[in-house]
């Protein structure tokens, strides 16, 4: 195993415990609003993860260029659609009340 493949695996496996803890506090967290932000991290930063580590494990070429991309836009389109999912979730939401605000 080589140095660069060690690298990739360690990032798949943060990329892997970020996804995972996402979906499980996506499971337990009962307000859409808690459910965006645990969305979050699955957005900003394990997707773009595993794209990094799949162009770093697949090496230098146009593969791995494609990866990269793929990483950036999901790394610039998660908390973008995050926030419009926040807004339209804000707009619509008839049973909001003031106390709900702070959290």
């Amino acid at each position: 195993m080589t140095v660069r493949h060690v690298l990739a695996l360690a990032m798949l496996v943060v990329a892997t415990a970020t996804l995972l803890l996402s979906a499980g506090a996506l499971l337990v967290l009962p307000r859409p609003y808690a459910r965006l932000h645990a969305l979050a991290p699955a957005t900003s930063l394990g997707a773009p993860l595993v794209a990094l580590a799949l162009a770093l494990d697949t090496g230098p070429g146009r593969g791995a260029v494609k990866l990269l991309v793929i990483g950036a836009l999901l790394a610039a389109g998660g908390p973008v659609t995050t926030m419009a999912i926040g807004r339209v979730t804000a707009a619509t939401d008839n049973t909001h009340s003031p106390e709900d605000a702070g959290t």
